[in-house]
């Protein structure tokens, strides 16, 4: 083990501090953003020169099912995954010492598999560097505390506080709102701190039991690798309270839905200087350009920032979700929002996206938008100054009609990677016609005697 121990991080091996480490879970995400791999005792994962899992985890929807394979015969042969050592993290809730590591997806011939959605992001980062350029984001990751709910056919419930009453809904920002599960919250600090993440703050939400956690901004795919992380990590520090943490868009009817907010600057690489401002402070022409990009390329890039059929029920007018693509200076109504900030830390956030994406996915969609405005060189439409919310809808509002529009666009297909996004296509299709042969209670009790 000494010679790999040697490249992993601080706190992986402070966690580890002189104790037998037990297990290695070996990971790679899937299309949906679930963790696949194995696990394995420590001693073998040192012993053991390559790791292999079969191709076909990419083509596996949501519900378990396979997808047909746009490369053609479902062969199934194997991808070697590549330990990232700089991912090595604990995993604190499990009752042995056990690290987790993600892996890279790559061919028998060391290519980068160009289905992995963590090599998608780094195909769209890498893009960044041939024009000089560095992104960075900083993420901001909401979701609700809900109870236990172990039948799918009755509503989502918040959860049970230490009052003894259910969280209650429209108290954002209350400091004795978050107290109300203090203790899960507790056991989200002390986990984060023992994988070596940094939390930006903690805050409550609109909904009832519902959280922010914001993170510090930097590298993408680093920033992707902890989000990936953290949905774990959260989980598990809810269960540890008999409840449970959910990532879905909107999970309670009547409720705001759940956002992943990102924030994006891009810095040239050779000075270190945020492209979006110049030597007096003001904004630049790529800051211009970068709006204009997620302006022209967010409609086709809704079908990775809104990968599921409920995600577009958090799409709704004037319930605390901008659906438009407008942007606007310190404006939430606008689906564009750029930051009070100064000049070294201008950036626009993309408040579109839900939590339910991969975040892998969702922050190299976001970035390719950006990349092609900046090649494009188009200017964005006059900034919104008034309520955004009462604008036109003008992003797709079902699963079907944004993988329509995401086929339509060339230009963002090629930055993502044609292979891939003819993979994603196919999932999300199977997924979408899973969903049309399922009957809802509305439905039943509207449409059964009435019509």
């Amino acid at each position: 083990m000494a010679e790999w121990f040697d490249e992993i991080p601080q706190a992986a091996r402070d966690y580890i501090a002189g104790r037998r480490l037990d297990e290695v879970e070996c990971i790679v995400s899937d299309i949906a953003g679930v963790a696949r791999g194995k696990a394995m005792p420590a001693t073998k994962f040192a012993r053991q020169a390559s790791f292999y899992l079969p191709n076909s985890i990419f083509l596996q929807t949501i519900t378990g099912d396979w997808a047909d394979n746009p490369a053609g015969a479902f062969t199934e042969p194997d991808m070697i995954l590549v330990p990232d050592f700089s991912t090595a993290t604990a995993a604190p809730w499990t009752a042995d010492i056990t690290l987790q590591v993600i892996h890279d997806a790559v061919d028998q011939a060391g290519n980068p598999v160009p289905i992995s959605p963590r090599n998608v992001l780094r195909r769209v980062v890498a893009a960044y560097a041939e024009h000089g350029w560095r992104p960075v984001i900083a993420p901001e990751m909401e979701f609700f505390f809900v109870a236990r709910n172990t039948d799918p056919n009755m509503p989502v419930m918040p959860p049970m506080g230490r009052t003894g009453r259910r969280a209650a809904a429209k108290q954002a920002y209350s400091m004795s709102a978050v107290d109300e599960y203090g203790k899960v919250i507790d056991d989200i600090y002390d986990f984060a701190e023992a994988q070596g993440f940094e939390i930006d703050g903690i805050l409550q939400e609109g909904g009832a039991g519902q959280v922010e956690i914001n993170l510090q901004h930097g590298d993408p795919v680093r920033l992707a690798d902890e989000i990936f992380y953290f949905k774990r990590l959260i989980r598990e520090a809810a269960l540890r309270h008999d409840c449970f943490a959910t990532f879905m868009a909107k999970p309670i009817e009547g409720e705001p839905g759940s956002a992943m907010h990102l924030h994006h600057s891009v810095i040239d690489a050779a000075t270190g200087e945020n492209i979006f401002s110049d030597a007096a402070g003001g904004e630049t022409p790529a800051f211009m350009h970068f709006v204009a990009g997620l302006q022209s390329h967010l409609p086709a890039a809704v079908a990775l920032l809104a990968p599921y059929v409920n995600s577009y029920r958090r799409y709704v007018p004037d319930f605390a979700a901008p659906i438009n693509l407008e942007w606007g200076r310190d404006n939430r109504t606008t689906g564009l929002r750029v930051p009070i900030s100064d000049p070294a830390g201008r950036r626009v956030e993309n408040r579109l996206a839900g939590m339910d994406c991969n975040p892998y996915l969702g922050i190299a969609a976001s970035l390719a938008c950006g990349l092609l405005g900046l090649r494009e060189g188009r200017m964005p439409r006059p900034e919104c100054t008034g309520d955004a919310y009462m604008g036109d809808d003008e992003l797709p509002m079902n699963l079907a009609d944004a993988l329509d529009l995401l086929a339509e666009d060339v230009a963002l297909r090629d930055v993502l990677g044609p292979e891939f996004c003819a993979v994603y296509d196919s999932v999300k299709r199977n997924e979408y016609k899973e969903f049309q042969q399922v009957i809802s209670p509305w439905e039943r009790e509207h449409l059964l005697l009435n019509v």
